[in-house]
């Protein structure tokens, strides 16, 4: 392979450190002992109390719960919603294996519905399959931060009666029309696992306006009869027959990662332009190439560009395999979807064995052309350029030989 470029030599997972303020608090987090989020003196606000006023306040939701993960904020948003064993939930196929387990989790039967190439929801088959399966829940995953045409969708959801929960690990800050992502449901289920937004290593917040499904979860995630000690929870009478009702799930989020996280979502909307700069860098870089197909974003889209993702629909799977192997020898890390085996955290619908087979061609398809990147904001802009050169490079490279 002749390479005029350099090689690229960053890496693909170095996130930026924790701000100074964070690190401050966590060891003054550490000094008091007082790492739970219920043992606090009286009258202190705990780290975590603050964290969850300051996310419902972001978030422009009435109420926030912060939890372990969001796994965890998917399966309490699930059984606070009322899903049952055996229950069919609705969930598009293109997303990580933390949705279908989370429905699964809770004893309920994960159907799949395609995607388009636009890389969201098909709404004809979700049309389609709620009819046959009789499912009432959508699990809605805006899988690598690609929101749907959120108006025709919760349009439909409205006519077919279903309750909609918005997983939202890929898109916090996103919006459409102006209106941020996890506020077009029932909830929204965010994440603060390294990888996403704001990064605690692990964490999650549930956000909702009902409150009795808010005072459900807050039972669930594991407040015994410490529901009124949150900065964001609804009112102590909405708890009256959940405080009976609802099992603990002890999935409580502790002060040392709330005081991390509450710099980092002060400085949120600065790192969403930041991550947009690098993202409108390499994809500057990609549409130079006709054979890349990219997502055109609609207009009513405002997203968060902390990956990107692209096809090469030219390519059979041997030039996938060449295409792989060359970006990896430039220092570029991509990830892929059309394999049926999980690789690190990229997984497909054949491996989760957890989930009845679904025959899902049109998903199938799009996902054996799909190249995910991650883009940290630890990469410069010259970074990107130098990525997105070798992206093309070895595309064009590839595609000669196939």
């Amino acid at each position: 392979m002749a390479m005029a470029l350099p090689r690229f030599r960053g890496s693909f997972t170095q996130q930026e450190p924790i701000p100074a303020e964070g690190i401050e608090a966590a060891n003054e987090v550490m000094r008091s002992g007082r790492l739970h989020r219920y043992n606090a003196m009286p009258g202190e606000e705990p780290e975590t109390v603050l964290l969850e006023r300051e996310y419902a306040r972001w978030q422009g939701a009435s109420y926030c719960l912060a939890v372990t993960s969001g796994g965890q904020a998917m399966q309490i948003a699930l059984r606070a919603a009322g899903v049952k064993p055996g229950d069919p939930v609705l969930s598009n196929a293109f997303t990580l294996a933390p949705v279908p387990g989370a429905i699964a989790a809770v004893g309920a039967q994960p159907v799949l519905v395609e995607i388009t190439e636009e890389l969201v929801i098909d709404l004809d088959d979700l049309k389609a399959k709620a009819a046959a399966s009789g499912a009432n829940v959508l699990m809605l995953s805006n899988m690598r931060g690609h929101l749907c045409d959120m108006d025709q969708l919760t349009a439909l959801v409205d006519a077919l009666g279903l309750t909609m929960i918005e997983d939202c690990a890929h898109t916090m800050g996103a919006r459409w029309r102006g209106r941020l992502s996890g506020n077009f449901g029932l909830a929204g289920c965010f994440s603060s696992q390294t990888y996403k937004h704001i990064n605690s290593g692990e964490g999650g917040f549930l956000t909702s306006d009902d409150p009795d499904f808010m005072a459900r979860a807050t039972i669930l995630s594991g407040s015994y009869m410490l529901f009124d000690r949150h900065g964001a929870g609804p009112d102590a009478s909405a708890f009256e027959s959940a405080k009976y009702e609802m099992p603990n799930m002890s999935a409580r989020m502790d002060n040392l990662r709330a005081a991390l996280l509450r710099p980092q979502l002060a400085n949120l909307d600065d790192a969403i332009k930041r991550w947009n700069e690098r993202y409108n860098t390499v994809a500057s870089a990609l549409v130079t190439q006709p054979a890349i197909a990219l997502r055109t974003r609609p207009d009513a889209e405002a997203f968060v560009g902390s990956s990107i993702q692209f096809r090469l629909p030219a390519l059979p799977e041997a030039g996938v395999r060449a295409f792989l192997k060359s970006t990896a020898d430039r220092g570029v890390e991509l990830k892929w979807f059309g394999s049926r085996e999980p690789v690190a955290f990229t997984s497909a619908h054949q491996s989760w064995r957890y989930v009845p087979a679904q025959d899902l061609p049109q998903t199938d398809a799009v996902l054996a052309q799909l190249f995910d990147m991650r883009l940290p904001l630890t990469f410069s802009i010259d970074d990107c350029r130098l990525i997105g050169q070798h992206i093309v490079e070895a595309a064009q490279e590839v595609l000669a030989d196939a």
